[in-house]
């Protein structure tokens, strides 16, 4: 019976924070419009999270699609069929590992920046202050934060993506010989834009659930040292379990 019950608290819990995060979203969506307008806020984000992630991203595309295609010409080769590597490489970073990798490197490099920076913000009582001058946080803190993210997102998964494919060309056609008008040729004549499309909705998808949990953690962070740690670490595992939930029911969806 207490392993039944301490389930059921746990159901219930996770029940009353996912309650919580959707009203947090809600907010989040009601001030955007205004939000948008500060361009400058906006912007400094975008490059906080995307463009001071863009080393990891590219070193990890480029080595991603430098092992695709070894395990990929490897396969292929067993049935004839290596001048299809360009189509399998594509399609593989486009609709999966493009953006959930993308996601995974942003949760461990801009989600924990995210949310240790709002959570010692609220631990030095930063945002307290800001409300005693009649300042909403929401709107000046954690609103710029979360859009950032989002627009972040969807660009990096293009750069990973298309890194990625050139990972792959430069270990396809110039180390394993394969043809490079076929490469090519067969990748523009098979990666159609529904494929195109998925891998789009999937980085707009992740990047709204990565940057949410950051900030959400970080703005109910409890103000200590101790609590700043852990949101960051929550920070890390929700995210990289949402995405792989998110990633499999995006898919099953849209087959």
């Amino acid at each position: 019976m207490s392993v039944l019950r301490e389930l059921g608290e746990s159901f219930v819990s996770f029940l009353r924070i996912l309650g919580d995060m959707a009203l947090f979203l809600l907010r989040l969506v009601m001030y955007t419009p205004r939000g948008l307008l500060r361009f400058r806020l906006v912007v400094h984000q975008v490059h906080n999270t995307g463009a001071l992630s863009l080393v990891i991203i590219m070193i990890s595309g480029l080595f991603v699609g430098m092992v695709l295609a070894l395990q990929g010409f490897d396969l292929l080769a067993r049935f004839n069929s290596e001048d299809a590597l360009g189509t399998a490489a594509a399609l593989a970073l486009i609709k999966e590992l493009g953006p959930v990798v993308t996601a995974l490197l942003f949760a461990g490099r801009a989600g924990t920046a995210l949310a240790s920076e709002i959570g010692l913000m609220k631990a030095t009582e930063q945002l307290s202050a800001m409300e005693m001058m009649a300042v909403d946080p929401m709107r000046r803190v954690v609103l710029p934060r979360f859009l950032g993210g989002v627009i972040a997102m969807p660009l990096l998964v293009a750069i990973f993506t298309a890194i990625g494919i050139f990972g792959a060309w430069l270990v396809g056609v110039v180390m394993m010989g394969v043809d490079a008008g076929s490469f090519w040729s067969q990748m523009q004549a098979n990666v159609s834009g529904d494929e195109i499309f998925e891998g789009v909705f999937k980085s707009v998808v992740f990047g709204i659930a990565a940057s949410l949990i950051a900030v959400y953690e970080g703005y109910r962070a409890w103000p200590t040292a101790e609590g700043v740690g852990r949101a960051t670490t929550r920070t890390v595992v929700l995210t990289a379990v949402s995405v792989l939930i998110l990633d499999y029911m995006i898919t099953a969806a849209l087959l």
